[in-house]
């Protein structure tokens, strides 16, 4: 026969696991909506591979890999003034199998020059926190993948990226899927923050670098999980004036009005 004090032990053990299972159920929830957030988070910013964040970048976060976006309708850009009609020619979509072989000097300074048909933007890379990063980097503009790559998205609320990169982006394609057919790994990501000037890798979630990239014009706030590995040196104003263009059709998330085309892209040692 049950007696009352071992009545009132089990009375007290079942409200005490109905207390832990709201807890642990509480704590689910919890998750859950983090876990939203960081999906809105990551949805501002376009990654390589999709839209994200995002991806991060947006990237992802903004610009992970998802659906691609589906092509805007045509709308009429809006002339930005200081932009030009971008050098002729067409990206070459060079494909690799595997990231190259590392032939940079990990103790050496390197400059890109990025001539784009708004402006020359200028940035120094961090060869010894981002060796990868700027290794295939220095790889891909010495192969000419860059020249005549369009900068397919730029975003002026909350995270104020332009992203560039993808060979695949056009008038007709809103880019974000593109990219050198390797992949490596995330670096420079310890305490990593994205103040005006920041040049960082887009991506599609750990580990998904490419070709993609975005240029920091104003400070931003992401998570780290974006491998910086430049900084501007020269031209955050043409990134300023593109920005000012705004988007196309209005909101602060997409195609830039500024036809906006890496004319070429050079990496030097020195």
């Amino acid at each position: 026969m049950v007696s009352s004090e071992q009545r009132r032990r089990q009375l007290a053990r079942d409200k005490y696991e109905r207390q832990m299972e709201r807890r642990v159920e509480a704590q689910r929830r919890a998750k859950r909506r983090n876990a939203v957030v960081s999906a809105a988070v990551v949805a501002v910013l376009v990654v390589a591979g999709g839209t994200a964040w995002a991806a991060g970048v947006f990237d992802k976060d903004k610009p992970k890999d998802a659906t691609p976006q589906a092509a805007p309708s045509p709308t009429a850009v809006t002339p930005v003034k200081g932009c030009t009609d971008p050098a002729p020619g067409k990206p070459n979509g060079k494909q690799w199998k595997t990231e190259p072989a590392m032939s940079i000097d990990t103790g050496g300074k390197y400059t890109a020059t990025l001539d784009t048909s708004c402006g020359k933007v200028t940035v120094d890379l961090d060869a010894a926190k981002a060796p990868h990063t700027v290794n295939s980097f220095a790889f891909l503009s010495g192969e000419h993948y860059f020249d005549h790559v369009k900068c397919h998205r730029l975003t002026t609320q909350g995270i104020y990226v332009l992203q560039c990169g993808d060979p695949t982006a056009s008038a007709t394609n809103p880019g974000g899927s593109g990219g050198p057919g390797y992949q490596f790994a995330d670096e420079n990501l310890t305490g990593a923050t994205y103040p005006a000037g920041t040049v960082a890798m887009a991506n599609a979630g750990p580990g998904t670098n490419g070709s993609q990239f975005f240029l920091v014009y104003k400070d931003t706030q992401l998570p780290p999980s974006y491998t910086p590995f430049g900084k501007i040196t020269g031209g955050l104003d043409v990134l300023n004036n593109i920005a000012a263009g705004g988007v196309q059709g209005g909101g602060g998330d997409g195609a830039p009005n500024a036809n906006v085309v890496l004319n070429s892209v050079a990496t030097v040692k020195g």
